[in-house]
């Protein structure tokens, strides 16, 4: 549950207190305190900020977080995809900031997706939020691998090495940022599995769709594309090294002029090849 609540010291404030029908789940109770613990590891003005933590009574626990204006990107996507390029490009620039920061802080979110990116469109501003299921990039690698079959995250967003029992690094940071880049362009997700088994299989077996196919009418520089893609190569070691040189690509592309060559149809130079064949 979340309050919106006046700080003593640090004016308004985004309060959320565990449900009482999970004060008793240990598993629950666990992911309320790693938030909150990995949330103070963390300062960046892309993140949102933690205030304070603490037990309000026996089982009560709370987390004290920043107000950030706006919603979250999710509603916002929903109604506005697919967003301009440049607007896309500033998004995910700011959260690869902030993934970074996570990064260095030896962290990995595990769980980046719309729902928990809050966006103001007045001052273009995003915050990531919510490391419930986050996990130190230094634990040992048993500590970190998930039976295949098994995996922490949402499932549109997470990376294939997080369902096949794989280990998972960073650059799944990386594979569910650029998801969300693919989304913010077409409105769609990389696959197109009709339920959750569907996905699930696609995921382990299949590429994904390339962002320009995604759906009719989407069309995007191929240059921007071909970055996305990359990010969401299958086999981690072929993405870029970090989110930051992702991002960087990805606005490199954005803000690429089109060649003048490239900016006309095939059938309007075949038209130009007929009319000289004509004044011949």
């Amino acid at each position: 549950m979340v309050y919106r609540a006046e700080h003593a010291t640090h004016g308004i404030a985004a309060v959320k207190v565990l449900k009482e029908k999970l004060r008793t789940d240990k598993t629950a109770v666990a992911r309320f305190l790693r938030e909150a613990t990995y949330g103070t590891r963390v300062t960046h003005p892309n993140v949102v900020r933690t205030i304070e933590i603490g037990e309000a009574g026996p089982g009560v626990h709370f987390l004290a977080i920043e107000w950030a204006p706006g919603e979250l990107l999710e509603k916002y996507a929903k109604q506005h995809v697919p967003l301009p390029p440049e607007e896309v490009g500033e998004i995910i620039g700011q959260i690869a900031d902030a993934v970074y920061a996570v990064h260095s802080a030896g962290i990995i979110h595990r769980d980046l997706k719309p729902d928990n990116i809050m966006y103001d469109p007045a001052s273009k501003k995003a915050k990531l939020l919510d490391f419930g299921i986050a996990a130190q990039s230094d634990q040992a690698p048993e500590e970190r691998l998930t039976r295949a079959g098994f995996f922490v995250g949402t499932l549109m967003y997470v990376a294939p090495e997080a369902l096949s029992g794989q280990l998972v690094t960073s650059a799944a940071d990386q594979y569910s940022l650029a998801t969300i880049a693919y989304y913010l362009f077409s409105g769609c997700l990389p696959y197109a599995g009709k339920s959750q088994r569907e996905m699930f299989s696609q995921l382990l077996s299949q590429p994904p769709i390339p962002l320009n196919s995604a759906k009719k009418g989407c069309s995007v520089p191929l240059s921007v594309e071909s970055v996305v893609m990359k990010a969401l190569s299958r086999n981690p070691s072929d993405r870029y090294p970090d989110v930051v040189s992702f991002a960087n690509a990805l606005n490199s592309g954005i803000h690429t002029p089109v060649p003048e060559a490239a900016k006309g149809s095939i059938f309007s130079r075949m038209k130009s090849l007929i009319k000289r064949g004509d004044q011949s």
